[in-house]
């Protein structure tokens, strides 16, 4: 398989194929403010990731992940500073903890349980368990959250994002201890594993988010559709790694990439309807939401966040 055959389909926007002549490339000047705000980016996550030693260990959180996670975010939003992007890149960070520690390091059906008694006690205002580097950096993070104006409004749907993505990353990971593989719809259904929706209503909190409630609906509604579109192209772009590491990928669940193709076209489709009518009321929502997809389908094609192990 070439490295564009990695690439799947999608309808619009920047995921559709692109040469230098057509002259659809973003200028080398907004380039170069990008890579300043990612490059300023990157520099917090380092700080972060000296702060919780313990927590990202060099292998397989190595230099490049940063850079990549940070690279993501500015492209996803060029309109933003570092400062706006900085709460998405410190809950990605920290989100890629947890999997982490879920996917890798517990042992048990039990610890994981007890990984996510954790974090929902501390996002409701808890203290940190002392030792626990993980629950003193999502401390960290709440209390930064807290401190926004929006995090009245929203604070209740980051907490429920966070039980949604516990509650996620406790299934697959018990799908994989009991051998169980499941549909390729049930695993869809789990896409708030990957944390997407989690990171990106913490950004929410942090830029201000919107604060009528049927808006807010279809926000959410538009950030899962696009969570699910990002879930099977990070599965197309890590099928080897997640073969050596042992894995769920969308391609071990008795379907072919050409039907996995599909799937990404079509909820590509479905993500941009939902996202059409935030273009007028939340133009910098819609946009962002619309970049990340379309970036992650070109980043996938050649690269995957994670280091080696």
């Amino acid at each position: 398989m070439t490295d564009d055959d990695a690439r799947p389909p999608m309808t619009g926007g920047d995921a559709s194929g692109r040469t230098p002549g057509q002259g659809r490339w973003p200028g080398a000047t907004d380039s170069g403010t990008i890579c300043a705000v990612a490059g300023r980016s990157q520099r917090d996550m380092q700080e972060w990731l000296a702060a919780y030693p313990e927590l990202f260990p060099a292998r397989p959180f190595d230099a490049a992940l940063s850079s990549t996670l940070s690279m993501a975010m500015a492209f996803s939003g060029p309109w933003f500073t570092a400062e706006q992007l900085r709460m998405a890149n410190k809950v990605c960070l920290w989100a890629f903890a947890l999997d982490w520690l879920v996917d890798y390091v517990a042992t048990s059906t039990e610890e994981v349980e007890a990984i996510a008694r954790r974090c929902l006690a501390v996002a409701g205002g808890a203290e940190p368990v002392p030792g626990d580097e993980l629950t003193r950096f999502l401390a960290d993070i709440r209390a930064e959250l807290a401190a926004a104006p929006a995090f009245a409004v929203l604070g209740p749907v980051w907490r429920d994002e966070l039980q949604r993505m516990l509650d996620a990353m406790s299934r697959e990971r018990g799908w994989r201890s009991s051998g169980v593989t499941p549909s390729l719809e049930e695993y869809l259904d789990n896409a708030d594993n990957l944390g997407f929706s989690f990171a990106f209503a913490s950004h929410l909190i942090h830029t201000g988010g919107p604060s009528d409630p049927d808006d807010l609906t279809g926000v959410r509604e538009a950030s899962w559709a696009v969570q699910r579109v990002i879930r099977l192209l990070n599965d197309l772009g890590t099928y080897e790694r997640d073969l050596k590491w042992g894995d769920l990928n969308a391609l071990l669940l008795g379907v072919t990439r050409e039907e996995v193709d599909r799937h990404v076209s079509l909820l590509a489709e479905r993500s941009r309807k939902l996202i059409g009518p935030l273009h007028e009321s939340h133009p910098h929502i819609a946009g962002y939401l619309e970049r990340q997809m379309d970036f992650c389908a070109g980043f996938y094609r050649l690269a995957d966040y994670w280091g080696t192990i």
